[in-house]
């Protein structure tokens, strides 16, 4: 490319070039390329901001790594009921320049991502703006009230009843440190039922294993999922009730088959999953898990579970902390 240096100030072939660099964010160190110009005039570098910034490029990686929001998708969340980042300011009672700022790339704090996440919520976005008598005109108000209650009443089947009774809790270490998520629960059914199903026992471990494994590679669950320990085996909370919804909804198919001489319930996934919904690290780990017990029977991966220290060192009916996924043989 030719174009002025900024060094010697003269038009000369300028040469791109990458290399890796380590960016701190907020003490944990996060591998990106960087780019830089050299100039074949006086071999001096400089670098690349009109087009590469490693430092937003950090901040990306780092959002993914702790499942934050991205820029374009509060940005995208905030146009999509028409707000402008002044109205959307003035419902949340933050500071004009906040929201631009993460829009913009800034990388928001842990309190500012959990407002946003909240107030993603239709029904906790309502409410804010029937507490904001000034935020908004009346018009837009009113408007917006009316479709978030409508958004309201589609979700408000299944799913709210789900999250209310089953996943009302903070974040923790039963957690996983992660809000219970019931879109990536889903998809989790879907992608290990998928090529023929699973057996329900095998199913549960599964999930127990993708959970907990990337709790230990990560420091965050997946789901967000807590697991029991039962007879068989540690298995997610409530299985059998999104099991039934999820068939109920058509997403999955129960055949009844008998292994050996008892009947079994196999589910078979009857839609493609969604894998914008998952990180690179989830996808990784699923598939990991996938691979290495593809062989496994049922029994077997009952059998292999029951050795971890998360089901010997639990009690029966009792939460399984996820502290112990740094001894999980997987």
């Amino acid at each position: 490319m030719k174009n002025i240096c900024p060094n010697c100030e003269k038009e000369t072939n300028l040469t791109l070039r990458q290399e890796k660099e380590v960016v701190e964010v907020r003490g944990e160190p996060i591998d990106v390329e960087s780019e830089f110009y050299v100039c074949d005039e006086c071999g001096e570098g400089f670098e690349n901001t009109r087009d590469y910034d490693s430092l937003e490029v950090a901040y990306q990686e780092y959002r993914n790594r702790h499942h934050m929001l991205q820029p374009n998708e509060i940005k995208e969340w905030r146009k999509n009921y028409g707000l402008t980042q002044k109205e959307l300011s003035q419902v949340l009672g933050w500071g004009g320049a906040t929201l631009s700022r993460y829009e913009n790339g800034a990388l928001q704090d842990d309190a500012h991502e959990k407002v946003l996440r909240l107030v993603m919520e239709p029904h906790n976005l309502r409410k804010l703006l029937e507490e904001s008598p000034h935020a908004l005109s009346v018009e837009k108000k009113e408007r917006l009230i009316k479709e978030l209650t409508e958004a309201e009443e589609e979700s408000c089947s299944f799913e709210r009843m789900f999250e209310e009774k089953f996943g009302n809790y903070e974040p923790d270490i039963l957690s996983g440190y992660k809000k219970f998520d019931l879109v990536k629960l889903y998809n989790v059914v879907l992608f290990f039922c998928r090529d023929g199903g699973q057996l329900k026992t095998k199913l549960n471990k599964l999930m127990f294993y993708a959970d907990f494994k990337h709790f230990k590679e990560y420091t965050v669950s997946m789901t967000g999922l807590r697991y029991i320990h039962l007879q068989f085996g540690p298995v997610p909370s409530a299985y059998d009730f999104f099991y039934a919804e999820l068939v109920r909804e058509g997403l999955l198919n129960l055949d009844e088959v008998f292994v050996g001489n008892y009947p079994g319930e196999n589910y078979v996934s009857n839609k493609e999953v969604d894998f914008s919904c998952f990180s690179d690290t989830e996808i990784k780990v699923m598939s990991e898990i996938k691979e290495m017990f593809k062989a496994f029977s049922a029994s077997e991966i009952k059998d292999f579970s029951h050795k971890e220290d998360a089901y010997a060192k639990s009690n029966v009916g009792e939460i399984i902390n996820y502290s112990f996924s740094s001894t999980l043989n997987v």
